[in-house]
């Protein structure tokens, strides 16, 4: 400031030193009263200038301090900024990592959920089909209990059941038991005679004889006992019984329902109480309450078959029924034989393999107990 005020005075000239050239006529005194009008107009410039440099300098400080007051707060937004960009950068780390850790476990929770969908749906399926089966074994063991009762009662040579040979009963007794058709003379005639009370003549045991091939082929066959049909014994009677027994118009549905019997796996219900078990499955229904699936005849079909866990159900008439049944009797009787269940002479057994192949023989020529 002081540099500036000394260049100010420099360049100005000093006004006291001024002389008039050409004073006036009849006035001395006026240079004096002018160099001193000259002198207080230079000391009011001077004072001018000095509060105009005094000015300048204050501004110029005030510039100074504001810029450095500037810089400094600057500075300090600077490191702000510095810091928050820093707290920005982490906590967009951990919102990343956040997110991640969200999607992983979201990914986690649907996959778990997913497994525990696919566990249950297994799980319906193998309790339905253990139902399905657990029923199955319950018609299977319910025939066996049949079967095993008619063993129990099964005739001998010594002691023939009646109620298995119906031509030992009386006349009377035979066309009441028996549904087959006969003309009202016969009929008449043997109800009037029934009503007379004529003792009827006593029948005889039929006479029975061991045929030495068979009963030398079921010998071998019980030494060691199988269901392999290549042994000479079950060869025969596939041949002669259950191929011809089992044989119907529809040769594909045949093939099954026989290899369902050998293994074990078909069940017949009757239509008229039937109880479909409580699950979703495609069962195709084939043939109808009146069309054998079998036969493919009109018939009125009171039981349906299904074959294995197929869910597939096929009606069938009452003759298709006796046939199959006859050869389901005939294969659980050599089961029982197999399993060591049957505690009988070899000669009872052979003689009750017989009476199952005639059954086998009698259905597949058409004869059934009229209550199928």
């Amino acid at each position: 400031s002081k540099g500036n005020f000394e260049e100010d005075s420099q360049k100005q000239p000093a006004v006291g030193h001024w002389k008039t050239l050409m004073p006036s006529k009849g006035s001395k005194e006026e240079p004096e009263t002018g160099c001193q009008n000259a002198g207080g107009v230079d000391e009011t410039q001077s004072t001018e200038q000095l509060n105009v440099s005094r000015l300048r300098s204050s501004s110029v400080e005030i510039r100074e301090k504001g810029s450095e007051f500037l810089k400094e707060e600057l500075h300090k937004a600077q490191k702000e900024l510095k810091l928050k960009d820093k707290e920005c950068e982490r906590l967009s780390k951990v919102r990343e990592q956040l997110e991640q850790e969200l999607e992983e476990l979201t990914a986690s929770l649907f996959e778990e959920a997913h497994k525990m969908v696919r566990e249950a749906n297994t799980k319906q399926a193998a309790s339905e089909k253990q139902l399905r089966e657990a029923r199955g074994k319950i018609d299977m063991l319910q025939a066996e209990v049949t079967a095993l009762k008619t063993l129990v009662i099964t005739s001998t040579p010594s002691s023939p059941n009646r109620e298995l040979h119906p031509q030992l009963q009386s006349p009377s007794k035979a066309v009441f038991r028996k549904g087959h058709g006969r003309n009202k003379s016969t009929s008449s005639a043997m109800i009037s005679a029934a009503n007379q009370n004529v003792t009827p003549e006593p029948v005889s045991h039929e006479c029975r004889e061991v045929d030495s091939i068979l009963f030398a082929e079921f010998q071998a066959w019980k030494e060691s006992p199988t269901l392999d049909k290549s042994c000479s014994f079950l060869d025969r009677i596939y041949r002669e019984d259950v191929g011809p027994c089992l044989d119907f118009t529809k040769q594909e549905l045949s093939e099954l329902v026989r290899v369902a019997v050998e293994q074990n796996t078909l069940t017949i219900e009757p239509v008229a109480s039937q109880t479909l078990p409580a699950v979703k499955m495609s069962a195709e229904e084939c043939g109808g309450p009146k069309k054998c699936a079998l036969s493919g005849l009109p018939r009125i079909c009171k039981h349906r078959i299904m074959l294995g866990d197929s869910g597939n159900y096929y009606y069938i008439s009452p003759s298709c029924r006796a046939r199959i049944t006859a050869v389901c009797n005939f294969f659980t009787y050599i089961r029982y034989i197999q399993q060591g269940l049957v505690r009988q002479d070899v000669e009872l057994m052979y003689w009750e393999v017989m009476r199952l192949r005639r059954e086998m023989s009698l259905a597949k020529l058409g004869f059934y107990p009229s209550e199928m």
